[in-house]
């Protein structure tokens, strides 16, 4: 009998200490537990590493250089396992995450020409479904136009070791670009493709339109800009659904938190 892939999953954090603790409870709930969970420190300044040395399944590591691609790069260089999957410190992965992915990979010709991602679903939003989709059709269909494949969203993806160790001197060690936007182009243009995996929904927060929506413009910018350094001729359509996507989350984050102030006021009373 073959033996079972192995699998690592990797986690960049800075300062992720109201989200961290969710994320690594529903990694202990899988149904398939990961062979390795690596929590991959970049400079936090507050409880992070506390809460993550709290679980006795997680490695902690240290990535002085600030920049969630280096934090990445950390992360999947310390791995040892067949399989490295990368999701954020606000991802709360379905109970089958881990199992859906080992049995992608089953099959050898995945794991030697594939990498895979996921749809992703909104948690903090007053009507996730709906504003899910919506992502779904600019994050993986709109790109998958521009780019001529699918694009690795961080929150959920993953890639065999072997694919990265053939990739990894080419990815871009820049912090003004989408390091998995760029992690994709880099994985396409060594022949591999990229699997995009409907209905498994893993759960996100969406700090950027509601928590941060000061900084959504120049988050947003990084996806042309992203588009340029690689040379692609439709950076430009990036640039429109960059305005796309800004101009339509004024009424997300009035709505969302509205319903969220009545949801607090319901439950005060």
């Amino acid at each position: 009998m073959n033996k079972p892939l192995t699998l690592s999953i990797i986690i960049p954090v800075y300062n992720e200490s109201d989200h961290l603790k969710g994320c690594l409870d529903s990694i202990a709930k899988q149904s398939v537990k990961p062979d390795e969970v690596i929590v991959v420190d970049n400079n936090s300044t507050d409880d992070s590493v506390k809460i993550a040395k709290e679980f006795k399944f997680v490695k902690v590591i240290h990535e002085s250089t600030q920049g969630i691609v280096y934090a990445r790069n950390a992360g999947f260089n310390t791995a040892k396992s067949d399989i490295l999957a990368r999701i954020d410190s606000d991802s709360r992965l379905p109970l089958d995450w881990v199992a859906r992915i080992q049995d992608f990979y089953k099959d050898p010709l995945h794991l030697k020409n594939y990498a895979w991602t996921s749809d992703t679903y909104w948690y903090n939003v007053s009507h996730p479904v709906a504003y899910s989709w919506f992502s779904s059709q600019i994050v993986f269909r709109f790109n998958r136009f521009i780019l001529g494949h699918y694009p690795l969203m961080g929150s959920s993806m993953a890639i065999s070791k072997a694919s990265w160790l053939k990739v990894k001197n080419k990815v871009c060690l820049r912090n003004d670009i989408h390091e998995d936007l760029d992690l994709s182009i880099h994985l396409h243009r060594l022949g591999y493709q990229i699997t995009y995996a409907t209905g498994v929904n893993m759960n996100i927060y969406i700090r950027r339109i509601y928590n941060d929506y000061s900084k959504l413009w120049s988050y947003l910018m990084l996806w042309p800009q992203t588009l340029k350094v690689h040379d692609l001729k439709r950076w430009y359509l990036g640039q429109i659904g960059a305005i796309l996507v800004y101009s339509s989350t004024p009424l997300l984050v009035a709505e969302t938190r509205i319903i969220s102030a009545f949801s607090k006021k319901k439950f005060n009373n």
